[in-house]
């Protein structure tokens, strides 16, 4: 049962971070309501629990050089990822949209902290 809840509450702050990136940058859009804040927590988590922590370990010696500034391109991989997925499987009108490069990265840094904020409140 606990790990039921853990789990229904990681989707949500998931989907709360990506919420507020899509409210907070410009340049980012979405379809799909409700629908795309539940998939995209879903695929949020599971790359946060599977994939990131091998490129954390891989890209070690970057984050030390650049400060820890190199989680910025680790999360925009991520988010590169969710847009990628989204596309692939086409969920029906659930998309996500950078409207460039830059927009990857200002959004990776808004998530990254929005992220970061959420789970040390939480």
């Amino acid at each position: 049962m606990v790990l039921i809840v853990k789990i229904i509450f990681g989707i949500a702050l998931n989907g709360g971070a990506l919420y507020a990136m899509t409210e907070l940058v410009d340049g980012v859009t979405y379809t799909g309501g409700l629908t795309f804040f539940v998939i995209g927590g879903i695929i949020v988590g599971l790359v946060n629990s599977l994939i990131k922590p091998i490129l954390k370990a891989f890209s070690m010696p970057l984050i030390f050089i650049t400060g820890g500034l190199f989680l910025i391109v680790i999360n925009g991989l991520l988010l590169w990822f969710l847009s990628y997925f989204l596309d692939v499987i086409q969920f029906r009108d659930v998309t996500l949209v950078f409207q460039n490069l830059g927009t990857y990265a200002i959004g990776a840094l808004v998530f990254g902290v929005i992220n970061w904020l959420e789970h040390l409140i939480f």
